[in-house]
């Protein structure tokens, strides 16, 4: 019998690259202004027609994916750059901050 071969990617890497649900910017994510992360979400939850939930909802869970996936490899400093882009995506749909 064959072993199988592990994959060299992650699955994780690959959905936050192809999302089903959402066109993402390339790189959104490597971005260091937390606004800038939080308006382009907001405008790939908008401008897709493949989500099933509200674009606020699409957009906050692809964020909450990425920091869950990638959590333990990420710094300090890039974690709390991406919790204040969740702070930025709450005000630009207009909900109360956690």
């Amino acid at each position: 019998m064959s072993e199988r071969k592990r994959k060299t990617r992650k699955w994780s890497a690959e959905v936050t690259q192809t999302s089903d649900a959402l066109d993402l910017e390339t790189g959104v994510f490597n971005s260091d202004d937390p606004a800038h992360i939080a308006r382009s979400l907001k405008r790939s939850a908008e401008q897709s027609g493949r989500r099933k939930s509200s674009p606020f909802r699409s957009a906050m869970s692809m964020l909450t994916f990425y920091l869950n996936r990638a959590g333990k490899n990420l710094s300090a400093a890039r974690t709390r750059k991406l919790d204040a882009a969740k702070v930025e995506l709450r005000k630009l749909f207009g909900r109360k901050p956690d």
